[in-house]
């Protein structure tokens, strides 16, 4: 298992292979038994495997090619809708439409969807994380159905490999464990602690392509720009608040 995740990558591109319905629903009974807030596993999955809905789905994922060539796509939800509706039958009176039991979900959502990934690596499939799942929130809402109090969080592709791509390089240990109190940052040690990850062939290979001067710029000026960043906090935040969480 630890060498299993020391040597994992993400997974784009899958063969032909389909998944099994019990090999799949055995992984998710295995990720659902991640930790989560008070037992509550305010959580949901909406598994997709038609291939017309994961044309659907697509755009909202800036159409990136593993959705719809991946033979199932999971979109893991932050979910308070369950637990609300089981309090209220059950006589109890829930608070939960804030924004602490937001992050409490989102939190649970996350936990479960690595775990999965976790678990899937383990028995040879693959797997690739969607950020986009919370840029284009409202569509996928729409596309899922998603009821009030519920709102997708990240997505994974999963499949069994085509091929086993490069590792991606990580920064060293040091740039990001501190002990007992957080040490701050000298130039001298983001210099350091960025050598590796800026000399590194294929990112350099961006800066050349991108002409740009520096890695940092293909972040700053090209995948995660301000404005880009702004507009889909507005989105999200926006749908947060329609979904029924207060601020």
């Amino acid at each position: 298992m630890l060498d299993t995740l020391k040597n994992r990558r993400t997974i784009r591109k899958y063969s032909n292979r389909d998944i099994s319905d019990e090999l799949l629903n055995e992984l998710l009974e295995i990720s659902f038994r991640a930790p989560t807030t008070g037992n509550m596993q305010v959580y949901s999955v909406v598994i997709t495997r038609d291939t017309d809905n994961k044309k659907k789905l697509a755009p909202a994922h800036f159409n990136q090619p593993t959705v719809t060539q991946a033979p199932v796509v999971l979109t893991f939800c932050a979910d308070f809708n369950r637990f609300i509706k089981w309090c209220r039958y059950r006589n109890a009176n829930p608070g939960y439409e804030n924004f602490q039991s937001f992050v409490t979900a989102a939190l649970d959502a996350v936990i479960v969807t690595q775990q999965f990934n976790t678990a899937a690596e383990a028995v040879g499939l693959g797997c690739c994380y969607l950020g986009t799942t919370t840029y284009n929130a409202p569509q996928i809402v729409e596309i899922l159905n998603l009821p009030r109090y519920v709102i997708p969080i990240t997505t994974l592709t999963v499949g069994y490999p085509e091929d086993i791509p490069e590792q991606t390089e990580r920064l060293p240990l040091e740039a990001i464990v501190h002990y007992e109190t957080y040490s701050d940052y000298s130039k001298d040690d983001i210099d350091r602690l960025y050598l590796e990850k800026e000399s590194d062939p294929a990112n350099k290979q961006y800066i050349i392509e991108n002409q740009k001067e520096t890695l940092a710029q293909i972040f700053t000026d090209i995948r995660y720009t301000k404005e880009n960043n702004e507009i889909y906090s507005k989105v999200l935040l926006d749908l947060i608040k329609k979904q029924g969480f207060e601020f």
